[in-house]
Formats: C-alpha cells, sequence, structure tokens
C-alpha cells in the first residue's frame, strides 16, 4: 500500500505537468529539476517500501501521512462539490479546468486511500501520533499549494513553455 501510495502521489504531480500547469516546486526549481527531484523521491520510497524492515514503519508512516495529508489539502483548498457516496469532488485545481478532473480526482482519492491503509495495515510498528502530526499539514499544504499556483501562474505569463501552457490562458486573477 506505501508503494501504491508513493505511486499515486508521482502520478499526481506528474499529472499536473503533463496538464500543464506545473508541479510543486517548479516554480523555484524549474520543470526539469523539479521532476528529477520528485522522481527520485518516489523512487526512493517506492524502493525502500519493499525492502526496509518493520522497523522503518516510522519513516514509511511519514510518508503516508503526508500523502494523505497533501489530499486532504487539495480536496478542502480547492472549489469542490458532494460527489459519489458524498465524498467531495474537485471541481477545478491549480488551473486545470473540469475537464481534466475527471481524471484528476481519482488519482488523488486512489492516493489518498492507498495512503490510509498502508498506515493501518503496514506501518503498525509506527507511533500513532506520525499521522496526526502529517494531518496538522493540511493548512499550511493549503497555503503553499496556492502560493504555488501564484508563482506558476506569474511564471507562465513571464517565460511561457509546454509545462505551464494552460496557466498562460489565464487571466483572471480570481482563478487563483
Amino acid at each position: 500500500m506505501t508503494r501504491l501510495a508513493t505511486a499515486g502521489v508521482a502520478a499526481h504531480v506528474f499529472f499536473e505537468l503533463g496538464a500543464g500547469v506545473g508541479m510543486p516546486t517548479a516554480s523555484i526549481l524549474g520543470p526539469v529539476p523539479a521532476a528529477g527531484l520528485w522522481a527520485l523521491g518516489a523512487a526512493t520510497v517506492w524502493r525502500a517500501a519493499g525492502s526496509y524492515p518493520p522497523s522503518s514503519d516510522a519513516a514509511f508512516a511519514a510518508c503516508n501521512g503526508i500523502g494523505l495529508a497533501a489530499v486532504i489539502a487539495h480536496l478542502q483548498g480547492w472549489p469542490r462539490e458532494r460527489g459519489y457516496l458524498g465524498l467531495p469532488r474537485l471541481r477545478e485545481c491549480e488551473g486545470m479546468g473540469p475537464e481534466l478532473m475527471t481524471f484528476y480526482n481519482p488519482i488523488l482519492y486512489v492516493s489518498g486511500g492507498a495512503a490510509v491503509a498502508g498506515l493501518v495495515w503496514e506501518n503498525r510498528s509506527a507511533p500513532r501520533y506520525l499521522p496526526l502530526l502529517a494531518l496538522a499539514l493540511v493548512p499550511m499544504l493549503i497555503v503553499l499549494q496556492h502560493a504555488e499556483h501564484l508563482r506558476l501562474k506569474d511564471l507562465a505569463q513571464r517565460r511561457p513553455g509546454w509545462w505551464n501552457r494552460r496557466l498562460q490562458q489565464q487571466t483572471d486573477p480570481a482563478i487563483a
């Protein structure tokens, strides 16, 4: 489950890049270094999750908790509506319009669900407060997501590229 959660986080950030809205840290590092950093991080956690002993559960609980916090921050910090089973569903997020939410929402839910499953079934020897500490990051992650989005929009206007093409089309500051 930790591996699935890690793959979900990677799918989440690379979907954003492919959709033309950038990815976390791209406004600071640039798209190629940011993508490299995210790929390296995901590959490292993926490999470790399949080979480290249970004594490493705390590290994986922290990864799963932070991944879950990121999903919750998206679902709380961007326009949403009630979807199936009454769960929140994003209407738009970070410059991706409704046409992409059909794909983006399931990525978020698979990632978040796998993180919860990892915390419950795989990270049993980790202290139970770790995921709770990670969930405390949700308000800060919402602020960081919006700040990164604003930086990416500004960058898209100053230096257009394939990786920020969707943000180049947005001129309405209310979208932020």
